[in-house]
């Protein structure tokens, strides 16, 4: 008797994009993370946005994909990043994330297993900082965005530090994102899905993240 079996389909593929701008001792941190993940990018592209620190010679030498943008602007760069991606999900972060070794394998089984019409996984960020107090304060920052953001949009907001999108829905969006030197490329995505669809929050894709937008004065 002959069994047919059907067909697994392929894995979804990841691109990570990393715009940065003078972070080259956070963002040798973060390549060192990447390369403990227990999956494999299909690549890693880091978008230099005027960097005079050595961060762009330093992404190249650790095998990734570098792009320049030299006008500053996080989410103009981080478009650029998302326009070159070649993976079925592409995976946002900043170059002071520091994702644990099962964070892109979170990301690809969240979109693989999202609800109809998930568009945006994303996450927290946890501040490394000795607890309890890195947990408290990271409690109340990320929080404080996410709550507050989803009342005015009506669903949660993404977070930079941690998200991902499905390569296609970026191509549906491309042309009405925000390339503004004033803008968050995580809170102008947020804006940017439409009725019908969802942005799903994991703590599976949890990253620690530097103490340093607690700053007084710095842009968060």
């Amino acid at each position: 008797m002959r069994v047919e079996t059907l067909a697994r389909p392929a894995p979804l593929t990841c691109s990570v994009v990393v715009p940065v701008r003078d972070d080259a001792v956070e963002l040798r941190g973060l390549l060192a993370a990447l390369a403990r993940q227990q999956e494999a990018a299909l690549e890693i592209i880091v978008v230099d946005n005027g960097s005079s620190d050595g961060g762009a010679a330093l992404a190249r030498a650790a095998g990734c994909t570098v792009l320049t943008h030299p006008v500053p602007s996080i989410a103009a760069a981080a478009a650029a990043g998302y326009d070159a991606a070649a993976g079925d999900l592409i995976v946002r972060c900043d170059a002071d994330s520091r994702p644990p070794p099962g964070w892109l394998r979170a990301h690809r089984l969240a979109h693989a297993r999202a609800a109809p019409g998930t568009v945006l996984i994303t996450g927290f960020g946890r501040f490394r900082l000795p607890a309890p107090l890195g947990e408290i304060l990271s409690g109340l920052y990320v929080g404080a965005y996410l709550l507050s953001t989803a009342t005015a949009l009506g669903h949660f907001p993404a977070f930079g530090t941690t998200m991902s999108m499905r390569r296609r829905w970026w191509r549906q969006v491309r042309e009405e994102a925000s390339r503004s030197a004033e803008v968050h490329d995580d809170m102008d995505l947020s804006f940017r899905v439409r009725p019908g669809e969802r942005v799903q929050v994991t703590c599976a894709v949890t990253v620690g993240m530097s103490p340093r937008a607690l700053q007084p004065g710095r842009d968060p």
